[in-house]
């Protein structure tokens, strides 16, 4: 192997998903000499293998629910017909629609189309051809934004579940499938795969599914989804295994008053998200971590003094829009030294599940928790001409305002 190549930068950005394209193309803007490391594709998780391709499934499965309504409306077609491999690729390729159609998608895959500025450099992280060459890189200042993954949770045969990134392999829809997990991920694939034609079965420790959400829209899913055969199990006391049966595979799980068995196709793990910390070496930096991501204060700074944390590794939110947002920050506060807050008080977020939902701001429970008077208002969608017409009365609109003044966003639990 040659010797190692030495390169000094202003800022270096390690990991290309929105938050680390976001701090890298805002530190060349800014004028510093700037470094983005990325091991594999720019556009990090949402893009290649995460909520994007979800979406695309998504998109699949209203075309699907949308073609048994044609009826309705004096039209008549041939009922449609999912086929995971088209277009474009043999059995080994998956689910190449998804990929193909979400890639760009994002403000992560934007900036890689995006014309680069003169002080930004891309360094793959894993160099191709015979000559590789080892790169070392010094820098002022650094921003982590490395991302998470799909948590596994340690229970025998648990290497025969998959994750949602393991979904994109598969050559045909399962006939029965368990969901572990009913917080956004977990809702969003159950109606993914009920719309597929497959049985689903959501399991969730929680005592609700969505239990991040606003308890009405928990309520109106759960009902939803009941309504669409799938079967909610909420409550549940954990896994105790997986085994490989003659048919299928064979889910042991526990509920209050003993186990229950599901004998299944498939199993999906979508219990959590950690960031992507054993690759770092953190601690010989001086970076701490906690709960499995980076330990930053309210201006993403981390506990050693010339290096800052954004996006899905500090596990404050695990979304685009906040994580491109902290990217911004951080480089602001790498560079400038502004001292700008990252606080999420406001931050729109959703599931394209069947229904369908979307929420900014409080909720109900935790605007109640500020302590100040609140007011609510509920417009059902039967309400609505355009849900009527379309034939999509089920949900709601729901409103939660300060009576007087405006509820503190700091003082409830959760933002």
């Amino acid at each position: 192997m040659n010797a190692p190549r030495n390169d000094r930068f202003d800022l270096v950005v390690l990991g290309g998903g929105p938050a680390g394209v976001t701090a890298a193309l805002r530190g060349a803007e800014l004028g510093a000499t700037v470094a983005l490391v990325e091991q594999h594709r720019l556009g990090g998780t949402c893009t290649n293998d995460g909520c994007a391709p979800t979406r695309v499934l998504a998109r699949a499965a209203r075309f699907l629910r949308d073609a048994t309504q044609l009826p309705a409306y004096g039209i008549s077609a041939p009922p449609p017909t999912l086929d995971l491999r088209a277009p474009g690729g043999d059995a080994a390729d998956g689910l190449p629609p998804a990929r193909e159609e979400a890639d760009g998608g994002t403000p992560g895959a934007r900036g890689r189309r995006r014309p680069r500025p003169r002080r930004h450099r891309d360094i793959p992280g894993r160099e191709r051809g015979r000559a590789r060459r080892r790169r070392l890189l010094e820098a002022d200042r650094f921003v982590i934004a490395c991302g998470g993954h799909a948590r596994r949770l340690d229970f025998p045969r648990q290497e025969l579940a998959m994750t949602y990134s393991d979904i994109w392999q598969l050559e045909r829809t399962p006939r029965s499938v368990a969901i572990v997990g009913a917080a956004a991920t977990g809702a969003q694939l159950g109606s993914i795969f009920a719309a597929f034609g497959s049985h689903v079965t959501l399991l969730e420790v929680a005592p609700r599914i969505l239990a991040g959400e606003d308890a009405d829209v928990s309520a109106a899913l759960a009902g939803a989804f009941t309504g669409h055969g799938i079967e909610v199990v909420a409550g549940i006391g954990g896994i105790r295994a997986i085994e490989q049966a003659r048919r299928g595979l064979r889910l042991t799980y526990r509920l209050a008053d003993g186990e229950r068995e599901l004998a299944v196709d498939a199993v999906v793990l979508a219990v959590g998200w950690p960031g992507n910390l054993e690759p770092l070496d953190l601690p010989a930096a001086g970076v701490a971590t906690e709960r499995g991501y980076v330990r930053v204060d309210e201006t993403l700074r981390t506990s050693a003094p010339n290096i800052w944390a954004a996006g899905d590794i500090t596990g404050r939110m695990m979304l685009v829009q906040s994580a491109t947002f902290e990217g911004r920050v951080a480089a602001e506060n790498a560079l400038r030294g502004d001292g700008h807050s990252a606080r999420h008080a406001i931050v729109a977020h959703g599931g394209f599940t069947d229904l369908e939902y979307a929420s900014v701001g409080l909720t109900e429970t935790q605007a109640a928790a500020t302590g100040e008077p609140i007011a609510v208002g509920v417009v059902p969608y039967a309400d609505l001409d355009r849900a009527v017409i379309d034939g999509r009365t089920e949900g709601f609109c729901k409103l939660v305002v300060a009576r007087d003044g405006h509820p503190d966003p700091r003082r409830a639990r959760g933002r």
